[in-house]
């Protein structure tokens, strides 16, 4: 394969790649802006304690989540635009974007390898601090905030087995509220689709990434190179028909007395057989 043909399939290849990466980004934007706006995540977000640890990861997450998203856009479209313009310069910005975008999933991978359960254990301390407030004084104002959080999860209580029995702990939910599911169950069984979401638009979004700079770094090499398609602007001479210059008939011939007008019939003659640069193609006249 030639260089000119792995320069073609490689522009095809980026392109390709550049619309998976658009997809990406708007996938990844679809879920920030479904989980963040979602009932369960909204409620336990706002509820008012003294401390939330779910707000900060909430918020955290949501701006990590559309920053990433946005460096997806624009790297894609850099580097899409600069394909077919077989500009280095919009290579070097899409590669750089890339660059950004898979440095940030590395974090975002390396901190759910060492804290799987941060999210996790965040929405649980919320809601324990909610569920305490609320059992120690019914009359507070986190008792309409419990209520709506176990009215949006459809639980109730929460099942501990060091709570003490006899306490007003041990039964808090009575009447059809008994039947529902545990609160600290319910919020467990919610994380899971969105933590497998984050874990595969992660493991996606890396290997994209990869291939995406190892696309981008070849085309701004072989740009640079003067290795692409787009040859506007650059003019190169066809080779010459034959190696003799052009030169005006002469009507004089040497002699011996010196030199003699010749014929203008015998000049036309000569004229004629010249090519289209001047060049003799008749070998009678050559040898004369």
């Amino acid at each position: 394969m030639g260089p000119g043909r792995r320069v073609r399939v490689a522009k095809c290849q980026m392109l390709v790649t550049c619309f998976l990466v658009l997809l990406l980004s708007l996938s990844m934007a679809t879920a920030m802006a479904l989980l963040h706006f979602e009932d369960r995540f909204a409620v336990v977000s706002r509820a008012s304690v003294d401390s939330n640890p779910l707000e900060a990861v909430h918020r955290w997450v949501f701006s990590m989540g559309i920053s990433l998203a946005g460096l997806l856009g624009l790297g894609a479209t850099l580097s899409a635009a600069a394909t077919m313009r077989e500009a280095p310069g919009l290579l070097a910005m899409g590669f750089l974007c890339f660059v950004l975008v898979f440095c940030s999933l590395v974090q975002v991978a390396f901190w759910r390898f060492h804290n799987p359960t941060q999210v996790e254990d965040a929405m649980l301390d919320t809601y324990d601090l909610v569920y305490d407030e609320a059992v120690r004084s019914p009359s507070s104002i986190q008792g309409p905030k419990l209520d709506a959080i176990q009215d949006t999860f459809l639980c109730c209580g929460k099942r501990s087995p060091f709570q003490l029995l006899g306490s007003r702990e041990a039964d808090p939910c009575r009447g059809e509220e008994a039947a529902r599911e545990d609160c600290l169950q319910s919020v467990r069984s919610f994380l899971k689709t969105p933590q497998n979401i984050a874990s595969m638009l992660t493991s996606t979004g890396l290997a994209l990434m990869v291939y995406a700079m190892l696309l981008s770094s070849f085309l701004c090499f072989a740009v640079r190179s003067g290795r692409g398609l787009d040859r506007r602007g650059k003019y190169t001479l066809p080779p010459r028909a034959c190696s003799c210059q052009a030169q005006e008939p002469s009507h004089f011939t040497l002699s011996q007395g010196g030199p003699v007008p010749r014929r203008s019939s015998e000049a036309e003659a000569l004229a004629g057989h010249r090519g289209p640069r001047g060049c003799l193609h008749d070998p009678h006249l050559l040898q004369s």
